[in-house]
């Protein structure tokens, strides 16, 4: 998938656990999970703002976009 999501990144520059995450934002570790594993084929936006305001972070620090090589 072209869309990478880099919460891992974001969750260790806030030194912080998914489980705190997850209770910051209520939603659960296991949706967390599959979102951070990259798993996620869909984000709603008022997660991404929930989860963006808990991290002091924009949704570009989250998701990256990397073109597939056609080649």
């Amino acid at each position: 998938m072209a869309i990478i999501v880099n919460l891992d990144v974001m969750l260790a520059r806030r030194k912080m656990s998914l489980s705190e995450l997850s209770e910051r934002v209520d939603i659960s570790i296991v949706n967390l999970s599959v979102l951070k594993t990259g798993k996620a084929k869909a984000i709603r936006f008022s997660t991404l703002e929930s989860i963006c305001r808990a991290l002091d972070c924009q949704p570009a620090d989250i998701l990256e976009y990397k073109p597939e090589y056609e080649g």
